[in-house]
């Protein structure tokens, strides 16, 4: 029978839980991938509260700052398409390097800029960071190939992903107020800096176990087909102002280019994802599911409660000041904690037995938040708030992150955690145009309670379909 001791490099004994298939130490490599996670999270927190200072300091108007941060998500949500299974390719250690230090310089440039388009090639290059979380969860999976084990690893880094509790955003918004806006790139510089030394010291290099060359063609096929996608969504959000014009171009721009991208995969000797996976349940279930889920509770949480919260009339009546604490504080900060309790739950019950509850209990949030659109108060958003919490940010928005990951085939570990990332980018996306169309047209025809009320209906259909989508997703135990 043996300790489970084994000697460290100085010649102490170790702890060989403590100790990855490699030998490394698994809280180095932890360390190293948080604070990876930690400069992407901060170049899309951070700079919220920071939005009037930049618009002051630029002489610019409100819309030329909220294209800053549309154009950052964009490109986000675009390089998490492909860069996974670049890395599955090239090496994920080298890429992760590169995304990082294209993120550094972006921060540098948007620190220094003389005026918004400067700017936004700044946060262009920020945007490569998008795929950051998916692609160390990749990266822990390599290491480790006990299920629970990575399970319980793999919440603690999922979790953080969504803000480190508002602390992020409060920083922002003070270093904005004291230093100006540029202070808080070279705050996200200094992270992202931080973070490349940690992930040249404690991680490893590794690939998938086949790497053919990039298929350019396809990622340029379905990167096209996606923006215009996103770019439709983003032009229906706005709807009475909306150009449907437009919008019947980009859906048409969008189906031509995925029809194209199919038939390049499917002709392909080495796709990047062939038709075979893209017709296999591991695909088509989890997408459809995360993207139900994003759509039915993003925009309740991020714009729903926090109108009503603030609507002085048929709402809590609260200042824009401190909705936050009343909303998205506790929603992202019982989100953190939750987190690593949910992957402990998912290591002893499976990840899919752990997202139905999550959703179920969505679901009776949803359904909360009905009765808070008819008798708001501080306590009863805040309640749904924190129910929320738990079960979307720290349990359901984890195990679709989880499942990306080990869903995925051993010959091609990137594609599958990307599109998964394009569906959460789209479904924010599309959240905020179907449940607005809902609130916006039953509060002009009822008034704003029922609006309010529509949207939640809205939302609650939505994941009520989430949920059956669920039951299409495999056991990871039965995909190779």
């Amino acid at each position: 029978m043996t300790d489970n001791k084994q000697v460290s490099h100085s010649g102490d004994p170790v702890d060989a839980k403590m100790l990855d298939k490699g030998g490394g130490s698994i809280v180095s490599l932890m360390v190293a991938l948080l604070v990876a996670i930690f400069a992407f999270q901060l170049n899309a927190s951070m700079l919220s509260p920071a939005l009037a200072t930049m618009q002051r300091e630029l002489n610019t108007t409100a819309d030329q700052v909220g294209l800053i941060q549309t154009v950052f998500y964009t490109a986000a949500a675009l390089f998490a398409l492909f860069l996974p299974r670049l890395a599955d390719l090239a090496g994920r250690k080298k890429v992760l390097l590169g995304m990082l230090i294209a993120t550094t310089v972006g921060c540098a440039i948007s620190a220094l800029a003389p005026n918004v388009p400067i700017l936004m090639f700044g946060r262009i290059l920020q945007g490569t960071a998008g795929p950051l979380l998916p692609l160390c969860l990749i990266m822990l999976h390599d290491r480790i190939h006990e299920e629970q084990r990575y399970a319980r690893l793999m919440a603690i880094l999922s979790s953080v992903n969504g803000g480190i509790a508002g602390v992020d955003a409060i920083l922002g918004g003070w270093l904005a107020g004291t230093f100006g806006f540029r202070s808080v790139f070279w705050a996200m510089a200094v992270v992202a800096v931080a973070a490349i030394v940690l992930v040249m010291l404690f991680t490893d290099e590794s690939t998938a176990s086949d790497t053919p060359k990039m298929d350019w063609l396809g990622v340029a096929a379905l990167v096209i087909a996606f923006l215009a996608t996103y770019l439709a969504i983003n032009e229906i959000q706005k709807l009475a102002k909306a150009n449907w014009i437009l919008v019947a171009v980009l859906i048409v721009v969008a189906a031509v280019f995925f029809v194209a991208f199919w038939q390049i995969e499917k002709h392909k000797k080495d796709p990047m994802v062939s038709t075979h996976y893209l017709k296999q349940r591991r695909t088509w279930g989890l997408l459809s599911t995360t993207l139900l889920t994003m759509t039915g509770v993003f925009a309740i949480m991020n714009g729903v409660v926090p109108a009503i919260a603030q609507d002085t009339q048929f709402g809590a009546g609260m200042s824009a000041s401190v909705v936050s604490f009343a909303t998205l504080t506790p929603y992202a900060l019982v989100g953190l904690v939750f987190g690593p309790i949910a992957g402990q739950l998912a290591g002893r019950f499976g990840y899919k037995r752990v997202l139905r509850v999550g959703m179920v209990v969505t679901i009776l949030g949803a359904i909360f938040g009905i009765y808070v659109a008819h008798a708001p108060s501080i306590w009863a958003l805040v309640l749904i708030s924190v129910v929320l919490g738990v079960s979307y940010a720290g349990t359901g928005n984890i195990m679709l992150n989880g499942l990306g990951i080990v869903l995925s085939p051993k010959d091609n570990t990137g594609y599958l955690p990307g599109m998964n990332a394009g569906a959460f980018n789209l479904g924010s996306g599309l959240s905020f145009a179907v449940l607005y169309a809902f609130m916006n047209a039953f509060t002009q025809s009822s008034g704003a309670v029922a609006g309010y009320s529509a949207a939640m209906v809205a939302g609650l259909v939505l994941l009520v379909l989430a949920f059956a989508c669920s039951f299409l997703i495999p056991d990871p135990d039965s995909v190779d």
